[in-house]
Parts: structure tokens; C-alpha cells; sequence
């Protein structure tokens, strides 16, 4: 959930791609998105206004008017969203313990107080988890 409590959604590979993007240089605008990624990805300009509206549209990516121009940033924080990738896997392995995000070290996205950030919120996912999973005296 966002600060908000609006349930983040699930990036695709490709929208991970773009909010790295700007998780690295910050808010940008449709153009600025392009000169970074369209090489890449070999987007046309309308490719690019394309997937960030669709962001937009799932909640992944707010926009806003500077000077008359259309800026994008992400909607929710990084660690909210990587925090929400984590839980889901969590789930999926059947995960019961703790996560270590020092498995992260060495992460291009990641700060070591990102890092120390993310251990808190996986530290409280756990004692959530084990909460929920008490039986009832």
C-alpha cells in the first residue's frame, strides 16, 4: 500500500524497467523518459506517452503540469513497491522466517540506507505474519 493506503500495483518487467528509470534521475517528462529509454527499448515517442499513461492508469506513475509540461514520478516510493514485491514473494515461497535484505548488498537501486530501510519493513512483515499466525488461546 501507498502512504496513502492505495494498494500498489504490480509492475510488468517492462514498467520496472521505466521506474528504475526514474527512481535513478527523478521526475521526468515523456521526452526526457524517451532519450533515456527508447534506444534501449526501441520505443517511438507515442510508445513511450503510451506505457506512462497506462502507468499512470494502474497507479505506478503520477503526473503533473510544470510550466505547461506534463512531468511524471512515481506514485508510491521506492520501498513501498519493492517492499510489495517482496511480500508477494514471501507468499509464494511459503516463506514463514525472516528476509534478510542484506541479500540486496551490491544492489545498483539500492543505498545502504535503503537497504537498512527495507530490513525494517521486512522485519515488520514478519512480526505481522507471525501475529496472524498465532492461534487463539
Amino acid at each position: 500500500h501507498t502512504s496513502r493506503g492505495t494498494p500498489v500495483a504490480e509492475p510488468s518487467d517492462t514498467e520496472f524497467d521505466v521506474l528504475k528509470l526514474f527512481w535513478r534521475a527523478g521526475p521526468m517528462s515523456a521526452r526526457e523518459v524517451q532519450v533515456l529509454a527508447g534506444p534501449e527499448l526501441g520505443w517511438a515517442d507515442s510508445t513511450t506517452r503510451t506505457v506512462l499513461e497506462r502507468m499512470r492508469t494502474k497507479g505506478l506513475l503520477n503526473r503533473r503540469s510544470v510550466h505547461g509540461l506534463a512531468v511524471y514520478e512515481p506514485a508510491s516510493a521506492k520501498l513501498e513497491v519493492l517492499g510489495g514485491i517482496l511480500r508477494k514473494l514471501r507468499g509464494v515461497l511459503e516463506v514463514t522466517g525472516p528476509l534478510a535484505a542484506t541479500a540486496f548488498t551490491g544492489s545498483q537501486i539500492l543505498s545502504p540506507s535503503e537497504l537498512d530501510e527495507l530490513q525494517a519493513i521486512l522485519d515488520a512483515d514478519t512480526a505481522q505474519a507471525a501475529e496472524s499466525n498465532k492461534e487463539p488461546s
